[in-house]
């Protein structure tokens, strides 16, 4: 069996643009008939230029190859082994991780089809019958328009009940986004401290018991702003704080980890085993939230993920974007005896089930793995077609 085409397709999410406003998928052809699909995770490149640098990895490492050989496949691309003009990579940039991530998952659908199994029965079997998921906090039906959840207390506590109501036991939300920019990260003000604190306060008062607290921030803090906001918001028991600083220092990530009793968790911002590494041996997090539509696809992150027990850490894929990457999530999830919660946008309804022929099935605030070859959903390609990207105006 060998690949013998490479199509990618970029999509434009209707609103409210849950998952993010475009998904760059791929879709591989062996030539016995077989797909498989994956999906690139933010590339930081026009969507339109990640397609031609899909095809481009395609034509250079993929077609002709076999889909099997995922660990010859993986080295090829991230050594340049074998190509002059390509050689010497051997970096976790995330344009040719995210890239390698679509390509190396539309591989394990393919070996999963081959094989008349799901991808989580050929890396170790199902671990887990169903899978705990958490959501963003959403706006509440007739909430007021311009109030976020995340940053005004009441529209938290609406949000967080309604959230509880459909099912979920976790919930998560950043209520320092107000202050978060592109900038270098920064001390807080004291009235913003003063709000989050607020808002998970309220947040808790709201479920209880009911629900955990996952604080998602996103590295916007310095590490003294941090810790003095982890400190503040302790008597509420987070689950974890996400991200309490930039990714790109794990020793400040560190010193955040033994300045609070709140479990640090990260992992969307960084590639490949190498950089997990790093976090592990610092002890710079409990919980590891590598993106599977970059961290270097299935494998790298099942390798990530048996790393993590060694230091009893959990796994909590991160997902911001299409359906792909969410069933990708799922089949590591299932094997992955340390796994702890799966981000899910929503409950895989709206267009995230629309653009499937068969949705992901979530009931009572689980998903239920599913037991169909490879990745186990199918991208309706009709719906594809009606959603091409659009370049936004520039009015």
């Amino acid at each position: 069996m060998r690949i013998a085409e490479i199509k990618p397709y970029v999509v434009g999410t209707p609103r409210p643009h849950r998952g993010g406003r475009t998904w760059v998928f791929v879709k591989l052809v062996t030539d016995d008939g077989i797909e498989g699909v994956g999906e690139v995770y933010k590339a930081p490149f026009h969507p339109l230029t990640v397609a031609k640098l899909l095809e481009d990895m395609g034509e250079t490492y993929v077609v002709g190859s076999d889909p099997f050989q995922i660990e010859r496949l993986w080295r090829a691309v991230y050594y340049g082994e074998g190509y002059e003009s390509h050689d010497h990579h051997q970096h976790p940039d995330h344009t040719v991780m995210g890239c390698l991530s679509a390509i190396e998952m539309a591989c394990w659908d393919i070996m999963g089809k081959a094989l008349d199994q799901p991808v989580y029965n050929l890396l170790g079997g199902r671990y887990h019958d169903r899978l705990r998921s958490y959501t963003y906090l959403w706006p509440a039906p007739g909430s007021a328009r311009g109030v976020s959840p995340h940053t005004d207390p009441v529209a938290a506590a609406e949000s967080a009940i309604a959230h509880v109501e459909e099912g979920f036991t976790a919930l998560k939300f950043d209520p320092l986004i107000d202050v978060m920019g592109t900038a270098d990260p920064r001390e807080p003000p004291l009235d913003r401290l003063d709000n989050a604190e607020a808002v998970v306060k309220s947040v808790r008062e709201a479920v209880g018991n009911k629900a955990d607290i996952l604080i998602g921030t996103h590295g916007q803090s310095t590490t003294s702003g941090t810790i003095r906001f982890a400190k503040r918001i302790e008597q509420f028991d987070p689950l974890w704080f996400e991200e309490p600083v930039p990714p790109e220092n794990r020793d400040e990530m560190a010193r955040v980890a033994r300045a609070t009793s709140i479990p640090v968790a990260t992992g969307e911002r960084l590639a490949t085993k190498f950089e997990f590494r790093e976090l592990l041996e610092k002890q710079a997090a409990a919980i590891l939230q590598m993106a599977l539509g970059r961290v270097g696809g299935i494998l790298e992150a099942r390798k990530i993920a048996g790393m993590a027990e060694a230091y009893y850490a959990q796994i909590a894929p991160h997902l911001y974007c299409g359906p792909i990457e969410a069933a990708a999530n799922i089949q590591v999830d299932t094997c992955s005896p340390n796994f702890l919660i799966q981000e899910s946008i929503g409950r895989f309804d709206g267009f995230h089930a629309e653009i499937l022929k068969e949705p992901i099935e979530w009931r009572d605030g689980y998903i239920i793995p599913p037991t169909k070859p490879g990745l186990g959903v199918e991208l309706n390609e009709e719906v594809v077609a009606k959603h091409p990207y659009q370049a936004p105006s520039r009015r």
